[in-house]
């Protein structure tokens, strides 16, 4: 086939549907990334919100059984750090998402983890506190 010749006839594909004005504004520009890396993504994000709900799940849970492993304030103060960790890990999951979304759409390297350092940290805090307790008993 030369180049002079005319591209071949036959129907057009129509245009893509237009993604809305809340899609529009939280994803502007840049192309479409391949389904299954968006995928991928989504599922990424709900493993931070499974994990999240863990951490709420584990406030309620010391604040409620334990009372009688825990002082007051310890029990009041660890059930706090799992609720707060779960909530901002909540939160984090979103914009995690939206970042790395924008990144595949514009071609860019995927943001770092910052939510990473800080559950790792607070769960260690967590976990440490959890383990003076038991082996103080």
């Amino acid at each position: 086939m030369s180049s002079n010749q005319p591209p071949p006839s036959g129907p057009v594909p129509p245009p893509p549907p237009p993604r809305g004005r809340i899609a529009e504004r939280l994803l502007p520009g840049g192309t479409e990334p391949d389904p299954r890396f968006t995928l991928a993504n989504e599922r990424t994000f709900l493993a931070w919100i499974r994990t999240a709900l863990a951490l709420l799940a584990g406030g309620i849970a010391i604040e409620a059984f334990t009372s009688d492993l825990f002082l007051e304030p310890v029990r009041k103060s660890l059930a706090v750090l799992l609720l707060l960790l779960g909530m901002l890990l909540s939160a984090g999951a979103a914009g995690r998402w939206l970042r790395v979304e924008r990144s595949m759409r514009n071609k860019t390297p995927l943001p770092l983890p910052l939510i990473v350092p800080l559950l790792a940290g607070a769960g260690a805090l967590a976990a440490a506190v959890v383990l003076i307790f038991i082996l103080w008993r």
